[in-house]
């Protein structure tokens, strides 16, 4: 009997973050584990319908000892665990034990392999030759998937430049490299990981190596000639080794003309897809033609989105995400959409209705799952189950300073609620998590509050506010406004007219969209501005309305005018190019969420779906108030914006 890596749930701690969560700590160790001969796994590799004869089959499964991704290093932490046996195999090299593939391409891995629940495991083949000669910087990936159970379906897998794309973007957020695909071992880290795999189901098939026009749940669409166009730019190398050179130093680790090459086209792929806005002329100029469909002229960016509908989705305003990676919208026609992982609708076909909810706004996830929606029309709260069963009564929850146009909702980390008002009272509500007010009969009012709108939670507990009128305010977890009488004001780079959303990263600093001045202002923690006279200027900012904050800290803006998003870094950098990033067709995107996956969900409010770039960002802790400890810190740092 072999030994192998297996995920192991090794006790309960308190979670910190939202109150009195309870998590499984996960860990890796050493467990006998049997070989699963009964589970068949053969395949074929090939470029296009062109066999790759002689290439190496590797079986790797994720690491759980520490991340890999963008801008990470190759380390023994973030290795891939091998999980073919070079016993059995009779061949291994330095990357590890493998088999061959045949004169048609063809190889299995059945009775060769052993790993164990919950590992998840993609193939990787290197070199062969597809008849002009054996190439070693051929590399082609696939996504298996989560380790099957004795007894389960035999798998075929087709590994080819097509499935290289779908694995490259899917796991972007833990990939180093084609060897280095790693996630932390906590369980939000497992369950981020997973998902991520899981996704790649929906832009390949892995028994065909055909890229998809629609997810397989039906109610999601797919950049196909995009994902075929990335294909036949890996193709153009995989077929012809002298013109390897040429994309080995395009798609280099960051982006730039000096950075890391790649050796071989996969991790070509992975580099591409963390860096979605570099060389986007020259990469498309090296496309063959082996897929097709594919696009006819150049695009924005090689970001890859899919776009979600049903649900009863119209009018999405603002987005959340729960811990199992669940997607929430907030809808204007009265309802609520959920979408799992991978887009599948779980709300039902009308989603979730009742409860008060009329003209939602905003939303956010508590620590157990429920999602808490604003009423713009009916100056109420609406609680729901994470089964989307109705908490907070027919009404859902209305007074304590719910007076008008109700609008932007946090959760902090002892699981309150903070609500803003923005056209009544001018007053921001607090209410505990099982309904009781707060913050009295009127809520918190005056400190500068004059159109309060978007709201965030630091890690002292405190509550940031951006005043369409004003400025910003900070007040503290027990009401008190500790930003002056006026708020924080900064005339130029947060002039008033529509100081919009906000959001706080793990140092404690502020985040805020001016949307009529079409900049991004940053805060400290003690209100001094950050970001300069203007604040953070173009990238493609353009009336910026929502705002997110990745696991590596940097920001995600949505522009409702420019139909595009921007990323900039955690010091302002503008990362998505000039015009930001344009996939999907975004039609007024509003809200935005970064998930555990590293996937970045956007709201389009004019067409009433949902766009999914697909390992855009880095994975985040989600909820967002799973960033927060119950017990505050003194200078506002947390875990928000940081990987699981």
């Amino acid at each position: 009997m072999r030994l192998g890596p297996v995920v192991v749930l090794c006790g309960l701690v308190v979670f910190a973050g939202c109150g009195s969560r309870e998590e499984p700590v996960v860990s890796t160790v050493q467990q006998p584990i049997t070989p699963l001969t009964d589970v068949a796994l053969t395949g074929v590799v090939s470029s296009g319908s062109q066999p790759i004869v002689g290439a190496h089959v590797y079986l790797f499964a994720a690491n759980t000892t520490g991340y890999g991704g963008a801008g990470l290093a190759a380390a023994a932490s973030n290795a891939s665990v091998p999980v073919v046996s070079g016993d059995e195999t009779g061949d291994s090299d330095a990357v590890g034990a493998y088999v061959l593939t045949g004169a048609n391409g063809n190889f299995s891995l059945t009775g060769d392999y052993a790993c164990s629940s919950g590992q998840q495991l993609y193939l990787y083949a290197l070199g062969g030759n597809t008849g002009s000669g054996v190439n070693s910087a051929a590399g082609l990936m696939a996504v298996v998937g989560s380790c099957p159970a004795s007894g389960a379906s035999a798998i075929t897998a087709t590994v080819n430049e097509v499935t290289t794309v779908a694995a490259a973007y899917a796991i972007a957020g833990f990939a180093t490299d084609a060897t280095h695909v790693s996630s932390s071992g906590t369980a939000l880290a497992q369950v981020g990981i997973a998902n991520a795999f899981a996704n790649a189901a929906n832009l390949a098939s892995l028994s065909t190596g055909t890229a998809l026009a629609t997810t397989p749940a039906g109610n999601g669409t797919l950049p196909q000639t995009e994902i075929n166009t990335l294909a036949n730019i890996l193709a153009s190398c995989v077929n012809t080794a002298s013109s390897c050179s040429t994309l080995l130093a395009t798609a280099t680790a960051d982006g730039t003309a000096t950075g890391t090459k790649p050796t071989d086209t996969a991790t070509a792929a992975i580099n591409i897809a963390h860096h979605p806005g570099a060389n986007v002329a020259a990469l498309y100029g090296m496309a063959s033609a082996v897929f097709s469909p594919k696009l006819s002229v150049l695009p924005n960016d090689w970001t890859v989105a899919l776009n979600f509908g049903g649900g009863g989705m119209g009018g999405p305003n603002r987005i959340a995400i729960d811990g199992p990676g669940n997607a929430w919208i907030a809808n204007e026609n009265n309802s609520v959409t959920e979408l799992s992982n991978s887009g599948a609708i779980l709300s039902g076909v009308n989603g979730y209705t009742g409860g008060g909810l009329n003209m939602s706004k905003g939303i956010a996830i508590d620590d157990i799952g429920n999602a808490w929606i604003t009423n713009y029309n009916t100056n109420s709260v609406t609680k729901l189950s994470s089964t989307g069963t109705v908490l907070s009564g027919a009404n859902g929850y209305t007074g304590g300073g719910l007076n008008g146009l109700v609008g932007g909702i946090a959760i902090d980390g002892s699981g309150n609620a903070w609500i803003t008002d923005f056209n009544g009272s001018g007053a921001v509500t607090e209410i505990s998590s099982s309904g009781t007010y707060l913050s009295g009969s009127s809520g918190y009012s005056g400190g500068g509050i004059g159109g309060p709108w978007g709201i965030a939670i630091d890690g002292t507990g405190n509550a940031w506010i951006a005043d369409v009128d004003l400025g910003v305010s900070e007040i503290s977890s027990r009401g008190a406004f500790l930003s002056g009488a006026n708020g924080y004001i900064y005339s130029t780079a947060m002039a008033p007219g529509f100081n919009d959303e906000i959001a706080i990263d793990g140092s404690g600093n502020v985040w805020i969209t001016n949307y009529d001045i079409n900049s991004v202002s940053e805060l400290s923690n003690s209100g001094a501005i950050l970001s300069g006279a203007n604040g953070y200027t173009g990238g493609g900012l353009d009336y910026p309305f929502g705002i997110a904050i990745d696991g590596s800290g940097n920001v995600w803006i949505t522009n409702q005018t420019g139909n595009s998003v921007t990323e900039l870094s955690s010091s302002g950098s503008v990362l998505s190019g000039t015009t930001g990033y344009t996939g999907g067709g975004l039609q007024q995107p509003r809200g935005i969420a970064i998930d555990g996956s590293g996937n970045v969900w956007v709201t389009n409010y004019l067409d009433g779906i949902i766009s999914e770039f697909i390992g855009a960002g880095t994975p985040v802790i989600t909820p967002i108030c799973a960033g927060l400890s119950a017990t505050p810190t003194a200078n506002g740092t947390s875990k928000l914006g940081t990987r699981p």
